[in-house]
């Protein structure tokens, strides 16, 4: 029988914490669309995963970690060997023990928000939103399918065991739009140490959040200690009734996964050193619509019914053409971040991304790593040049910070650079190995081919973490062929290019 429903806090799934690495899962499986979930195929569909190391395995042989550090695909034989080796001492609820549970780990947050559906044994089925997702190169529409989900995500949905009833969502909007109509504050939205409350909430009763906030601002101001916020979640909302949890997980864990969830909407910026979320006044008509036809909502009894209103696609939230990015004051705004970030802090963190290292900082982490290498790219730039006009091509929230990447919108590229008469395209990538050499190369000699007509003399410098082989003499074919210039470079030979040049414009 299973196990009754209770009331938790709202903890989502951390398997796949960013929003790139749950595409790049599902393009996996989207190879298996419409084909039965048995046993055998989840253990399939594991390997393919593995195969092309978007999950590392602890028991590997010292040949397959040559492989997976040089990113190259493994062969069946090694895959095979790992799956063996690599016995999953997992359950979930459904799944056969093993490898079939751990795919529904990975999975299971695409199904609850409406991208894929599957069950053990049935056929897996891709969304049209779902498919959308995966086939696009349009950053903007992906924060726009978050949306779309976000907005009709309920705690007690029928994939989940939980009591509390709320669109998590709705909930924040509604409280920060009431916490800054209040003249007792100051308009910056919700302390980021009375998140928790919002997560504990058990139903959708804004306004009596509210005012409990309101109580605890008038108790402690702004900087409540994590205790007395912990002992509200425990004893006062959840009445003694939860399991035992830490005050870091109450106080640090559950609002960091929260706010990275939350601001893959687009609706939410960081103030105040991310401390304070905000609404993004950018997109206040956007918030407006989401509050008037969502606030109330239908519950509902079964995972289908569930799934085919969240996969719906909203024509208010969704578009399937990208939008030109407004660049007004861009290079302004980054002049802004350059005197909070300093040039030693720029290089710090564009070192922890290049060496797959986490970041501290309480802004960054709410980045997704692709989103934070293009804006440190920009400020690096911007940093070490500063007469230099840098205009990046990634959409910003009211505070200047990337919602999402640039995503090649109208056949542009990441980071537009002038300096006199000379045009620097930039283009950045998380990616290495084969996948770096598929996505990456061919659309940067699309882009910089079109950049050119913008400035007389102009060059293109490709940044990664790691530039593959095979990506190299890509390069060099465009070069030949169609007299492109592309610089390759590493985050950390990027950095010495920065440091020991007088000119960012560089002759190849």
């Amino acid at each position: 029988m299973p196990r009754e429903s209770t009331f938790k806090p709202l903890l989502f799934t951390t398997t796949l914490r960013n929003p790139e690495r749950l595409k790049w899962f599902m393009a996996v499986l989207k190879n298996y669309n419409k084909q039965d979930l048995t046993d055998d195929l989840a253990e399939e569909i594991a390997g393919e995963i593995i195969r092309i190391g978007l999950y590392k395995p602890t028991r590997l042989s010292d040949a397959v970690k040559r492989k997976i550090k040089a990113k190259e695909p493994l062969t069946d034989r090694e895959v095979a060997k790992v799956l063996h080796d690599n016995p999953q001492n997992h359950k979930e609820a459904g799944f056969s023990k093993g490898w079939p549970s751990r795919f529904d780990t990975w999975f299971k947050i695409a199904k609850e928000l409406g991208f894929v559906f599957y069950r053990a044994c049935e056929k897996i089925q891709f969304s049209g939103i779902g498919l959308k997702l995966v086939e696009s190169e349009h950053s903007e529409f992906e924060q726009q399918a978050f949306l779309n989900a976000f907005v009709k995500y309920q705690s007690n949905n029928p994939f989940r065991r939980v009591r509390n009833e709320n669109v998590p969502l709705i909930l924040l909007l509604e409280v920060i739009s009431k916490l800054n109509a209040d003249r007792d504050f100051n308009g910056t939205g919700i302390s980021k140490l009375e998140l928790p409350l919002v997560i504990y909430w058990k139903d959708n009763d804004a306004e009596k959040l509210f005012q409990r906030i309101k109580k605890l601002r008038e108790d402690f101001r702004f900087i409540p200690s994590w205790e007395a916020v912990s002992d509200i979640c425990r004893n006062e909302i959840m009445e003694g009734q939860d399991i035992v949890r830490d005050n870091k997980s109450i106080m640090v864990d559950y609002p960091d996964e929260f706010i990275r969830k939350m601001r893959l909407t687009g609706l939410i910026s960081l103030r105040g050193g991310g401390r304070f979320i905000d609404i993004n006044k950018k997109e206040q008509d956007k918030v407006n619509y989401v509050l008037e036809n969502y606030s109330a909502y239908k519950k509902y009894d079964t995972e289908k019914t569930y799934f085919k209103y969240i996969s719906t696609v909203d024509s208010k939230l969704i578009s399937f053409v990208p939008k030109q990015v407004s660049m007004f004051k861009q290079n302004e705004i980054l002049a802004k971040w350059v005197r909070i970030y300093s040039w030693e802090s720029i290089k710090k963190e564009l070192l922890n991304l290049s060496k797959g290292q986490l970041t501290k900082d309480e802004i960054l982490k709410y980045l997704s790593n692709p989103i934070r290498l293009e804006f440190l790219i920009a400020l690096a730039v911007k940093s070490k040049f500063p007469k230099v006009k840098v205009i990046p091509k990634y959409p910003v929230d009211d505070e200047g910070l990337p919602t999402a990447t640039a995503g090649g919108v109208g056949n542009n590229g990441d980071i537009e650079c002038f300096e006199k008469e000379n045009g620097i395209l930039i283009e950045v990538t998380m990616s290495e190995g084969r996948t770096q050499t598929m996505m990456e190369v061919w659309p940067i000699s699309r882009h910089l081919a079109e950049f050119s007509k913008k400035a007389d003399n102009s060059m293109c410098y490709f940044v990664a973490p790691s530039i593959f082989s095979d990506s190299m003499k890509q390069i060099q074919y465009v070069k030949q062929t169609e007299n492109l210039s592309i610089s390759p470079k590493t985050i950390e030979e990027f950095l010495v290019q920065l440091e020991n040049n007088t000119a960012l414009y560089s002759e190849q």
